[in-house]
């Protein structure tokens, strides 16, 4: 029964987390230059959410962990988007636009750990 109620919470906070993403992704945000801004975005303050979510965690170890399955595993899984980050860097590559792929991938992986860092660093 508990592997169940830990299903449907991860399954919550995932339906939650790729609303959110999806209504981000409805944005009229399109550079002409075919940045990903929308999902780099979203990668970004995803990452940062997850590492908020775990420092206070760490501050709180009477935290349900339930709490935890909803939002770290559920919504911010749901929430993020690496397969879209994957396709959109495999697109850019294909397309010829080697620079815009490579700053994306570079500035996906440095503000993604640069906001879980930086949210830790806000809790502690």
């Amino acid at each position: 029964m508990e592997l169940l109620w830990s299903c449907l919470i991860v399954g919550f906070g995932g339906a939650v987390g790729s609303i959110c993403r999806y209504l981000l992704g409805l944005l009229p945000v399109k550079p002409q230059n075919g940045f990903p801004l929308i999902t780099l975005g979203i990668n970004v303050v995803g990452a940062f959410c997850i590492g908020l979510i775990m420092a206070l965690a760490s501050k709180n170890p009477n935290i349900n962990p339930y709490i935890l399955l909803l939002l770290k595993v559920g919504f911010c899984g749901g929430f993020t988007t690496f397969s879209t980050f994957s396709l959109e860097a495999v697109g850019l590559l294909q397309n010829g636009s080697y620079f815009i792929a490579i700053l994306y991938m570079f500035l996906s992986i440095i503000l993604c750990i640069s906001a879980v860092v930086g949210a830790q660093m806000l809790i502690k």
